[in-house]
Order: structure tokens, then C-alpha cells, then sequence
């Protein structure tokens, strides 16, 4: 016969504060745990727009990242105008922009000096895109006038990024004249237009030419194509492709920093859940030896302290989860590696995240409880009876 389920539950109950703060070391790992992979999941969904399959990005050949391409002005409007794998408009227009990137020193609300990303954008750039950006304030920029847009993110984290505001670049001002949301890593952007960014900055050449491409168009070809044309050495890239290359640095970061934790801080909350089944043990030795006699199983009374123990661990899940929930959503920033810009994104809490949480406290539950359980199951039952 198995040892009823009541029977662990109400040892917790009885040892409450114990309990509770063998909990609190197992919570902290998964709340770390937990806090961590939100934040790379949050960077990562930055980089997962929809319908990227069907948009293409032209780079110099060599380049990792629109940061350190470089395209000539005539180039790119060869790509635009000749490549038969643009698709067009009802007007027989390309669908394709020619993009400029960069970074501009920009105070921060708090104090201090980010990376800001700016980009210059022509008019068809807002077109390309299948869920295209969101203008939540103000108007688009005159495409021959010196004003930008924000993206939202921005506006609460720097200076001199709110609807009216004016922006310097390099000596030219530029007046802030809309506010933009965009489901991507460009929704953290300053965007203008390209050919006065790239007068008021003195840059001599595009970064990318961006594009809707047909469905099924062969890449590794295309790029083939591009290579043989001595007027282009230039590669093409599918931006799904693109975009999840640009995680790789601070999602790998992120992804090492949490297993680095997880084993520090684990391998204490296994220390600590383990001193605690042990005090049980030894505070339950006469109980133990009454169980024995009265037929339970070694097994089953083995069994019956490491569930107590995988309990602990699953009330620090628990309570691990709830520190970490509250900043569900709470917008944050760091570096971008491959274009050093400060980007913003937020803690996303998904499911997953969850129950991988969950399950890791209870497996620190389980391996804290092991050895206590195995000692109990192995008691002499005279000895433990006389105690």
C-alpha cells in the first residue's frame, strides 16, 4: 500500500517555516532563471516579424549587418530598377527602398549616453513590410524636409524624442514631427528621410536596399546572379534569415548567463532543500520506524520524502514565478552586438518560459530529497522505533 499524499502535505503544513524558507532558495533560482530567458525572449521576439519570408535585404558582399555594408547611390539604383525578382506595384513600380544606418550619441531620461539607431527611409520603405508600421502620433516626415519620426519606445527613454522636439544631426536640426510603432527590432528607431540624412551626416552611400521579393525565389541564385554582375558585389538575403543573425550575440549571452546562474544558485538551493529533508529525517526517525512496522514498503516511505521534497520544490517554483510576473511586459534596453545601438524590448513571460521554470524546481526538489529519502527508506526499524 502506498503512503497516502495527505501524509506529505501535512508535514509541510507542520513545518511551515522551515518550508517555506527552503522555498525561498529554490524560488530565487527559478525567478533568475525565469527573469533572464524573458529577456531573451523578448530581444529574440524582436526579430521574428511577420511575414519576413516574402521580404528581401541586399548587403555588400561580406557584410554581417546593415552597420558595416555599404552600398553606392548608383548601385542601389540598379538593384531597385533591374533585379527581375522585385516585384512590382499595380503601377509597375518597384517594391523596393534604398536604406541608410547609423548611430548617434543620444542622452538618456535617466542620465547617461546610448547608441541610438537612425535609419534613413524613402516613402516605399513604409510599403514593404506585410504588417507594415503604425503611426500613433503626429504625421510621416515630408520626404525632401529635414523631420523625423520616433519609434515609441524611444520617446520615454530619450531626450529630445517627443512630438515637437527637435533632434541635431551632426549641425542639421531635424524636427520630430510623428511617433511610430512597429512589431520589429526597427520599432526603436529615429527614421527620416534617406537622402537628407545622408546630406546632414556627409555619408557618401546607401547601407541596404530592401525589398518584396517573389515567394519562391532562390536565393543562393539570386546571390549567384548578383556576384556575376560586375556592377554588383552585393549578396541577397532573406530578412527572416537576416534578423535571426542579428540575435545571436546577446541571445547567446543571455542564454549563457542563465545556465551560469542556474548552476550557481541551484546547486545552493539543492545544499539548502537537502540540510532540510535531512533535519526531517532525523526529527522523524521514530515515525519512520512505526511505518515500517506497520508494513509500509522501504519504497514506499522513500517515495513518500522525495515527493515532500519535490513539494518544497514546486512552492519555490511557484512563488518564483510570481516575483518574476509583475515585469511581464516592463520595457527594457541593451546593445544590440552585431550594430552596437541600444535597442529596447521588454520581458515576455511565455508558457514555455513557465514550465521550464517549474520543472527545474522541481528537479531541485527531487535531487535535494534523494539522499534524505533514501536514508529514511533504509532505517533499521528496531533502532528507529527505540529513538
Amino acid at each position: 500500500m502506498a503512503l497516502p499524499t495527505g501524509y506529505t502535505t501535512r508535514n509541510l503544513m507542520r513545518r511551515r517555516s522551515q518550508v517555506l524558507f527552503t522555498a525561498l532558495g529554490i524560488a530565487f533560482t527559478t525567478a533568475v532563471l525565469c527573469g533572464i530567458l524573458s529577456l531573451r525572449n523578448g530581444f529574440e521576439q524582436l526579430f521574428r516579424p511577420l511575414g519576413a519570408e516574402e521580404v528581401a535585404v541586399y548587403l555588400r558582399i561580406g557584410a554581417t549587418s546593415e552597420g558595416d555594408s555599404g552600398i553606392p547611390r548608383e548601385s542601389a539604383r540598379i538593384i531597385i530598377k533591374e533585379r527581375p525578382e522585385i516585384l512590382r506595384d499595380d503601377q509597375g513600380n518597384p517594391l523596393a527602398a534604398a536604406e541608410c544606418f547609423l548611430a548617434l550619441y543620444m542622452e538618456k531620461m535617466n542620465g547617461g549616453l546610448v547608441n541610438a539607431p537612425l535609419r534613413g527611409i524613402e516613402e516605399a520603405s513604409l510599403k514593404l513590410h506585410p504588417t507594415p508600421p503604425r503611426l500613433l502620433e503626429g504625421r510621416w516626415p515630408d520626404w525632401g524636409s529635414d523631420e523625423v519620426v520616433v519609434g515609441r519606445p524611444l520617446v520615454s527613454r530619450l531626450k529630445n524624442c517627443s512630438l515637437g522636439d527637435t533632434l541635431t544631426l551632426n549641425t542639421t536640426p531635424f524636427a520630430v514631427v510623428g511617433v511610430y510603432e512597429f512589431d520589429n527590432s526597427q520599432g526603436s528607431e529615429i527614421w527620416g528621410p534617406v537622402e537628407r540624412m545622408l546630406e546632414a551626416l556627409d555619408r557618401p552611400v546607401y547601407n541596404r536596399v530592401i525589398a518584396r521579393v517573389h515567394p519562391d525565389l532562390d536565393f543562393a541564385m539570386a546571390t549567384e546572379q548578383l556576384e556575376e554582375d560586375p556592377r554588383l558585389s552585393f549578396s541577397i538575403t532573406r530578412q527572416s534569415e537576416y534578423l535571426a543573425a542579428q540575435t545571436t550575440g546577446l541571445s547567446t549571452s543571455l542564454l549563457l548567463l542563465s545556465i551560469f546562474l542556474t548552476i550557481i544558485m541551484g546547486s545552493a538551493a539543492v545544499i539548502g532543500t537537502m540540510n532540510t529533508m535531512l533535519a526531517t529525517v532525523a526529527s522523524r526517525t521514530h515515525e519512520i520506524g512505526i511505518l515500517l512496522a506497520i508494513g509500509y514498503s522501504r519504497i514506499e516511505v522513500f517515495l513518500a520524502f522525495l515527493l515532500e521534497s519535490a513539494q518544497v520544490g514546486l512552492i519555490g517554483g511557484m512563488i518564483g514565478l510570481l516575483m518574476v510576473a509583475p515585469f511581464h511586459g516592463i520595457e527594457t534596453g541593451a546593445a544590440n552586438f552585431n550594430t552596437f545601438t541600444d535597442i529596447s524590448f521588454s520581458f515576455q513571460l511565455s508558457p514555455t518560459i513557465a514550465l521550464t521554470s517549474v520543472l527545474l524546481s522541481f528537479l531541485l526538489g527531487l535531487i535535494g530529497g534523494a539522499i534524505p529519502a533514501w536514508i529514511a527508506a533504509n532505517r533499521s526499524v528496531v533502532d528507529a522505533i527505540r529513538r
